[in-house]
């Protein structure tokens, strides 16, 4: 197996090469290859909870380049065994805020977190929780497997139940546009300053991380009518920002 990154897709090595065992939906290949491509052949930090037999930590591997390091992070100790170079295996449980803080205070800040470990409710909200701060600036976080949310049971899913990621999520939309907000109760967070986009595909969500700044919305160019009050004022400050 050649491991240089050397511009072939994620789907040709999970179809092409001989790997351990990867369990993935056909439709995320095309999410990877849209978030993680401006990431390869660089120097790079990625983390994926969830390490089952250990083939998609090789095709990171293999996609990333040589220059990549990549972690695995499972609490079954067989996967020990699965380590090789540039792919560290790390025992953790989802579900201890305890030993994924361990994981952060061992470890610098990645580039990628991925979630694809046990998929319950529990795990996905405290994961989150407790890694999305140790992602760097310009990192991608993609947790997937979510149609868990929609099955009751092991997972702890179903529909509109209040205690899913999925719905947990759709207060991160929120905060996401937080800077509006004209509720005392509703206030920017660390999140809102930190989140620069959500990406919902079908059982997957992609957060980009890079520094937010208060919004600014400016006017250019000339009226074609009088403008209200309002947009006066939001004219006038354009033209002072411009200055």
């Amino acid at each position: 197996m050649d491991m240089n990154a050397d511009g072939r897709s994620l789907i040709d090595f999970f179809e092409n090469h001989k790997h351990r065992l990867i369990h993935k939906w056909m439709h995320y290949f095309e999410i990877y290859e849209r978030h993680f491509s401006k990431f390869r052949n660089k120097p790079l930090s990625l983390i994926e909870f969830g390490v089952l037999h250990g083939g998609s930590l090789q095709m990171w591997k293999y996609y990333f380049g040589l220059q990549a390091k990549i972690y695995g992070v499972d609490i079954d100790p067989r996967c020990a065994t699965l380590a090789e170079e540039h792919i560290t295996i790390l025992l953790g449980d989802q579900e201890s805020r305890e030993s994924l803080r361990g994981i952060k205070n061992s470890l610098p800040k990645f580039d990628i977190i991925i979630d694809d470990g046990g998929h319950t409710m529990m795990q996905q909200i405290i994961t989150f929780e407790e890694m999305y701060e140790h992602l760097k600036d310009g990192g991608i976080y993609l947790c997937e497997d979510l149609h868990t949310s929609y099955w009751p049971g092991h997972f702890g899913g179903g529909y509109r139940n209040p205690d899913t990621f999925i719905e947990y999520s759709k207060y991160l939309i929120d905060q996401l546009n937080a800077w509006y907000s004209q509720d005392a109760n509703f206030v920017v967070d660390e999140f809102t300053r930190s989140a620069f986009s959500m990406h919902y595909y079908d059982s997957i969500l992609v957060i980009e991380k890079r520094p937010i700044s208060v919004p600014v919305a400016r006017m250019k160019g000339k009226p074609s009518f009088p403008l209200n009050a309002a947009e006066q004022a939001v004219y006038d400050k354009s033209l002072s920002l411009a200055l």
